[in-house]
């Protein structure tokens, strides 16, 4: 983008802008826009285009609006290419786009692709034990739960049980529902010391009628082994080829068929299951859990598998036994996932060192802003590693807060609280360095509107800011346009990099706002006015308050010149009778002129008149001198109305300060009823005396008035004389 046109009418209350930008002579455009002018209006504009809306006018939103922002080829701004940088927002963070500031290519390539296979390998065990248990929990937190004290360590659990599980699908607590097993309401009823208490009975008495069992032995050969025995033997032919089995008892037993193996273990669990004093126990705990709505359903469970009642004992010991079963019925997928971890994990650890040593571009934005910005805090990543390597996404920020030898880690939201205004503005620069440099990163032109973004604060930041916006004009991709109300900032950004060409200047006009080149942004008194001194009238006027601070500061202001040029500013007995030739004769001191006026036998105070009265017919637009003639005019003018009123000679000669002021007090004493009038005069001590006691270094507040409230207002003057 060379050129850009814009054509703007109702948006924001701009009525009308038409101006031509160019940046083919500097990659930057500064523009002063005093307050109301058009700046934020201007930059709400180009946000609508960054967010791919319409504009509009807030106020009167039946005005049609036009905007039309094109670039020397005809063609609209991608709203990808527009970044509006606002003049404040407390709340904004950086995007999930900064976060590629982060990335090495080549390192998080080879971390994803050693993490693919674990990935799909994982998926793969984690839906087979979901699909075993039954489970609409996250089988990752439950499992690491149950054999670690987080829950998401779910590879340490992994790794913790690999002795513990063998390849065994005939599990017996394969089949256990989990949910309904480990509600939350029904390990929370097991663990009451009332069923704590029966299923410590239940759980004797059966031990020892399964300690005078005839074959079954506890935890070595119980019914359920001997069944699956059974089922195994005849599945794979063992009887029907004529074998059979001995059981050892007091005497010896020999099984030939199924059914007489069957029969057997049914006879024997039958006569455990039985046993009165058993019957007894498991009927106390059935009536303790009816007792509780809420394990209903539990209960019915229960009655179909009363062989899980000796496991509630320790229920903790109870899950992981579940899951072991689970996991033992679905072993070739947790061994493939273990396998592929395991190889992993040292390519893994090398490749998290390697990444926590890069010096990337995010460690450059860091850098410059804790090496630029004079704030009381640091600035750290505390997941570094992980966004440089795709864990998470977002980069989080630490804060370091200093002070004195003293230090301590403070999250946002309390360092705001710390903060003055102008250092919670510098912290939310550092979106826009994150900003700025991932577009730099990727290459992307990018025309970037920047609102005030240094107002409020101190020098020392302000110019870092500057220095910053310096090293964005250098870059290839990037152009900009800087927008501010605030003068100082506008020439030290001049004087840096924009250059005096590429700096405009907005002013309102009766018709919408108009864009001029500008004027006086350096020492307007010794670049403009001083050598124009004889040629042009209005800048002759013009320099009057600076020729009398001049004399202040080289003389005193007791000096006769000193008082000879007051009379030009303040209504005195003498300034009718000042004339052109003695103010020349005052500038020739100054500065060894010899160099006379042709006119100068004429009255100063009938020029300023005169120019006043050219002033009012002059074009619309900045009128850096015209304002300030009009400044003097307007108050020249309004003394010597009330000197006239007041009527005290006295009382006039004796006003060594101040002297609008005191004569408004005056006045109001001498006329309180005068309201039109005394409106009029106390708007021209509010408005002239910044217009006209200017000096080189200070003018700012005449280029923030308009000449439109300055010719009102010298007309209403006029009109009350």
């Amino acid at each position: 983008m060379k050129t850009l046109t814009v054509n703007l009418d109702n948006c924001y209350g701009i009525r009308k802008l038409e101006a031509k930008l160019d940046f083919s002579a500097a990659k930057a455009i500064a523009v002063y826009a005093p307050n109301g002018s058009m700046k934020t209006s201007l930059a709400q504009t180009f946000q609508d285009i960054a967010s791919g809306v319409d504009s509009k006018d807030r106020i009167f939103p039946a005005r049609v609006c036009k905007r039309v922002v094109k670039d020397e080829t005809g063609a609209d701004l991608p709203k990808e290419s527009v970044l509006v940088v606002q003049p404040y927002d407390e709340v904004m963070g950086h995007t999930a786009k900064t976060s590629t500031l982060l990335v090495n290519p080549a390192l998080r390539k080879e971390y994803e692709a050693l993490h693919a296979e674990i990935d799909e390998a994982k998926t793969a065990l984690l839906k087979a034990l979901r699909e075993q248990s039954g489970s609409k929990r996250d089988i990752e937190k439950e499992l690491s739960s149950a054999f670690t004290a987080n829950d998401n360590k779910f590879y340490v659990a992994l790794n913790r049980i690999k002795d513990e599980v063998a390849d065994r699908p005939d599990a017996p607590l394969k089949q256990v529902p989990y949910d309904l097993i480990f509600d939350d309401k029904v390990v929370s009823f097991l663990e009451q010391k009332d069923f704590k208490t029966a299923i410590d009975e239940f759980i004797k008495k059966y031990n020892e009628l399964l300690a005078a069992s005839t074959y079954f032995k506890k935890g070595v050969f119980n019914y359920y082994n001997a069944a699956q025995i059974a089922k195994q033997l005849a599945d794979n032919g063992f009887f029907a080829a004529k074998h059979s089995v001995n059981l050892n008892a007091e005497e010896k037993k020999e099984i030939t068929t199924q059914k007489e193996l069957e029969d057997l273990i049914a006879k024997e669990k039958e006569a455990i299951s039985n046993d009165k004093g058993l019957r007894k126990k498991f009927a106390e705990i059935e009536k303790l859990i009816q007792k509780n709505a809420t394990v209903r359903e539990f209960e019915a469970y229960l009655l179909d598998h009363e062989e899980l009642l000796t496991k509630f004992a320790n229920m903790a010991d109870f899950r992981q036994e579940v899951w072991k079963a689970y996991i033992d019925s679905r072993f070739p997928l947790y061994k493939a996932l273990l396998d592929k971890y395991q190889a992993a994990e040292a390519r893994r650890k090398e490749i998290e060192t390697q990444a926590a040593k890069e010096q990337t571009q995010w460690h450059t934005v860091i850098d410059m802003f804790n090496d630029r910005f004079f704030v009381p805090f640091k600035l750290e990543a505390s997941n570094k590693v992980d966004v440089i390597l795709g864990q998470q996404e977002m980069l989080s920020l630490g804060f370091v807060f200093h002070d004195g030898a003293e230090q301590a880690a403070v999250d946002r939201a309390s360092l705001l609280q710390a903060l003055s205004t102008g250092e919670k503005k510098a912290l939310y620069v550092l979106n826009i360095l994150f900003e700025v440099e991932v577009r730099k990163q990727a290459g992307q032109d990018t025309l970037i509107i920047i609102d005030d973004i240094a107002d409020s604060f101190d020098y020392k930041n302000k110019y870092a800011i500057i220095q910053y916006l310096m090293d964005i004009s250098e870059s290839l991709h990037f152009k900009q346009i800087i927008l501010t109300h605030n003068f100082d900032f506008y020439r030290t950004v001049q004087s840096r990099f924009v250059g005096y060409g590429n700096c405009l200047m907005a002013s309102k006009t009766t018709t919408g706002v108009a864009l001029e080149k500008a004027a006086g942004i350096q020492n307007v008194f010794v670049n403009d006015w001083k050598p124009a001194f004889y040629a042009d009238p209005k800048k002759k006027i013009a320099s009057i308050p600076f020729m009398r601070n001049l004399i202040e500061y080289t003389k005193t202001d007791t000096d006769p010149e000193f008082v000879k040029l007051t009379s030009l500013l303040h209504w005195k007995s003498d300034s009718d009778h000042v004339t052109v030739a003695d103010l020349d004769a005052i500038y020739n001191g100054l500065f060894t002129k010899t160099i006379t006026s042709p006119d100068g036998a004429k009255s100063v105070i009938a020029l300023i008149k005169e120019e006043a009265g050219k002033c009012l017919a002059a074009p619309e637009g900045i009128n850096f001198e015209n304002k300030v003639v009009l400044a003097i005019a307007t108050r020249l003018g309004a003394e010597q109305f009330m000197v006239k009123k007041i009527n005290d000679s006295a009382f006039v000669a004796a006003i060594a300060s101040n002297q609008t002021v005191k004569l408004l007090r005056k006045f109001k004493a001498l006329f309180p009823g005068d309201r039109a009038t005394i409106a009029v005069l106390q708007r021209v001590s509010l408005m002239t005396p910044e217009n006209i006691h200017l000096n080189s270094f200070m003018y700012e507040p005449i280029l923030d008035m308009s000449d439109n409230h300055l010719r009102k207002l010298y007309q209403e003057v006029q009109s009350l004389a």
